[in-house]
């Protein structure tokens, strides 16, 4: 199956089974439960249906960081086989004292600027901003994937994101608009 072109704009996406109809859905069910047990207050079982409602809500819930994690892992692998195969021999053996959101955020870059900026995140000249709460999901693409004009496109974006150490798009990082 072909992998669809992912460019900067494009890199989120919603799972419309998960966003649109399960997550809405378990929802609605424990508002549904809550003020039936509000109703009712007398009934056994309806405080038992709320404690199942929220449980079907944090399965749904862990079911998506668990995949999200494994998407996470699989980007890290992606981007250091990548750096193995494009940086200098000096920069290879350093490839792990990048962080992941380091990682994600060169992975928006060319094969051509990459040894360049990870000698810079490497040698500290690029500040690394703190984790934050809001995650974006990213899919998973190779560089290979990448077309020449997507690359153009996205390097000073990229270079600015990277200057304020910020993953283009999210990640472990906070937001970088498209605009810098």
């Amino acid at each position: 199956m072909a992998e669809a072109t992912q460019s900067y704009a494009t890199h989120r996406r919603y799972f419309p089974l998960f966003h649109f109809f399960a997550v809405p859905l378990l929802v609605a069910n424990l508002i549904v439960r809550i003020i039936y047990a509000w109703m009712h207050r007398g009934a056994r079982l309806v405080w038992w249906e709320i404690v199942v409602a929220v449980a079907l809500l944090a399965v749904a819930f862990a079911s998506r960081v668990m995949a999200l994690t494994v998407q996470d892992r699989l980007i890290r692998l992606e981007e250091t086989t990548r750096l193995q195969r494009c940086l200098p021999d000096d920069l290879r053996g350093r490839i792990g004292e990048l962080s992941g959101g380091q990682l994600v955020a060169l992975r928006f870059c060319s094969d051509d600027e990459v040894a360049g900026l990870t000698r810079s995140v490497l040698d500290g000249k690029l500040k690394t901003a703190t984790r934050s709460s809001s995650r974006s999901r990213r899919g998973g693409r190779t560089t290979s994937g990448r077309s020449v004009g997507e690359r153009r496109q996205r390097s000073v974006g990229v270079r600015a994101c990277i200057r304020r150490g910020v993953s283009p798009g999210g990640g472990f990082l906070s937001h970088c608009t498209s605009g810098d």
